[in-house]
């Protein structure tokens, strides 16, 4: 099943070009949200109602997209398809789908096509129960890592997912790389990362680089899915500490130059602690991440 627990949807479109792309996760009727950024450079939608002093607890889809702000978009179509499909909390005049979004700065020249209304809606007709795609397929398309030394020295980042369990409780995370930093493996060393010569001045020891880190884009974005049962604070909790897991996985992190933010969905249905899904959650999105990595440096998407 999608991402460990069951009722959890995901779906991905990935631009015909291959340059970009956006990745929906339908969330289990009745699931709680939650979310949180440490990067500085975000690009979100419904964070701060879905943050800890945020007033909603429903959360029924979120997009991650490519297309910088532009891919914000995708969220419009994914709400659309929700509204059309009567999925939303009531407000008596109509349902309302709250779409939680984050995107990733993957463009890499003037006009280039991201994704919109339409991939959202697409994204979302694409959803089934079964495992993601991973690699450089949906959000994954345009990601990059490694940049410290300049995005010509980059290596393909894309989209992963892991699922962790422990003390009867499930956790899955689905995440886009496109970080500004290497991304490492179990042990600490480089799995994939910047192919700068060891001696090329990197960021932050030196940032007047040839591409200044503040103009090549970066971010990890990644939504989180349990059955734990947790109020809405608790979930907060959960999601801002989660962020340990990209600190785990990409050197450096949550830089000035990144938009890391996580989404949590909760389908409410096993009694947990916030410390034990933390704890998951972290393992959960450092595997990910790690996962999105190799499947991007091999020939192509993987299952």
């Amino acid at each position: 099943m999608a991402l460990g627990v069951e009722g959890v949807r995901a779906g991905c479109w990935t631009h015909p070009g291959g340059h970009t792309g956006c990745t929906v996760v339908l969330a289990p009727q009745g699931a709680l949200g939650a979310a949180a950024v440490r990067g500085g450079a975000p690009g979100t939608r419904e964070v701060a109602a879905l943050g800890p002093a945020g007033a909603v607890h429903e959360c029924h889809a979120v997009v991650l997209s490519g297309g910088s702000a532009f891919g914000l978009a995708s969220a419009d179509g994914v709400s659309a398809w929700c509204e059309a499909h009567g999925i939303g909390y009531d407000r008596a005049v109509a349902r309302i789908p709250i779409v939680g979004a984050a995107v990733v700065f993957d463009l890499r020249e003037e006009g280039a096509a991201r994704p919109d209304r339409d991939a959202g809606w697409a994204a979302c007709e694409a959803a089934t129960a079964d495992e993601p795609p991973m690699g450089s397929i949906g959000v994954g398309a345009g990601c990059r890592v490694g940049k410290t030394a300049g995005t010509e020295w980059s290596s393909p980042g894309g989209q992963g997912w892991a699922v962790v369990r422990g003390g009867g409780v499930t956790v899955g995370a689905l995440m886009a790389v496109n970080a500004l930093g290497d991304v490492l493996d179990e042990q600490g060393g480089i799995l994939v990362g910047t192919r700068a010569p060891p001696d090329w001045p990197r960021f932050p020891y030196q940032v007047e680089l040839s591409e200044r880190p503040s103009d090549a884009g970066h971010t990890v974005i990644g939504c989180l899915v349990t059955d734990a049962q947790l109020s809405k604070p608790e979930a907060c909790r959960a999601v801002d500490l989660a962020h340990t897991g990209i600190a785990r996985a990409i050197d450096p992190a949550h830089t000035s130059y990144d938009g890391d933010t996580l989404f949590l969905l909760c389908a409410q249905r096993v009694n947990a602690t916030v410390d034990l899904v933390a704890h998951l959650g972290a393992r959960a999105v450092a595997a990910a991440i790690r996962a999105a990595a190799r499947a991007s440096a091999g020939a192509g998407p993987s299952r």
